[in-house]
């Protein structure tokens, strides 16, 4: 079966995860969804994620969910650009996340990397997703 949007399926078992209170979950691996993942754990939002491999030939990664008190420390995850409607800013036009308290998943052409980063290297592109 293809997928057409592999970031929105990761993000969706992530949330899912979540809500039963599970400590990890695992998700197809791929380049794209290595480099959200890099992000997600560079700023808190998850413990780390380690990568497996089954039958041989396909790799899975393992994702180490975060709580705090009980509660998982990602309040709110959803995917901006989808496939039938890509979004793109630029530096100047980058959204400010839950007044600064939370973060922009992007791909740009220095690499996927969040809001602010991309800000301190003044380049725009496609917001994948926003996290808080």
């Amino acid at each position: 079966m293809s997928m057409t949007d592999p970031i929105g399926d990761m993000l969706t078992r992530i949330r899912n995860a979540q809500m039963r209170g599970k400590s990890k979950v695992t998700t197809p691996a791929s380049k794209i969804r290595g480099r959200v993942l890099d992000v997600l754990q560079s700023e808190g939002y998850i413990r780390g994620y380690s990568q497996s491999e089954l039958d041989g030939c396909k790799r899975e990664y393992d994702i180490e969910l975060k709580y705090f008190d009980g509660t998982p420390v990602i309040r709110e995850i959803q995917r901006v650009s989808k496939p039938g409607r890509r979004v793109y800013a630029s530096v100047k036009g980058l959204p400010v996340v839950y007044n600064g308290l939370g973060i922009s998943i992007l791909s740009t052409p220095k690499g996927v990397m969040s809001d602010s980063r991309a800000r301190d290297e003044n380049v725009g592109g496609e917001v994948l997703c926003r996290v808080y």
